[in-house]
């Protein structure tokens, strides 16, 4: 099936939790990927969202990206944006 990958930057102004962890990601910039199929059979062009994974920033010289719940990370975007001022700035995917 035809792919394509989405890339945004996603900027929290608060520290944050995620789904399935118990660390605090620190504020700032974090650039999010999203991977998507082609529904093939409609008679319109759509995609279904099938991985997404945040690049976390580096702890002790490591760089790490993980694969994250969709819902879980659009609620601690909804979650920042409440308590304070979250922006996304989204980049032509590939």
């Amino acid at each position: 099936m035809p792919m394509r990958t989405n890339r945004t930057t996603v900027t929290f102004a608060r520290p944050f939790l995620l789904g399935g962890t118990d660390e605090v990601f620190p504020q700032g910039d974090y650039e999010v990927e999203t991977d998507e199929e082609l529904i093939e059979g409609l008679s319109f062009v759509a995609y279904r969202r099938v991985a997404t994974y945040v690049r976390l920033h580096p702890r002790a010289g490591q760089s790490r990206t993980m694969t994250v719940d969709p819902v879980e990370f659009d609620a601690a975007v909804a979650r920042d944006l409440r308590s304070g001022h979250a922006e996304e700035e989204v980049k032509p995917g590939c």
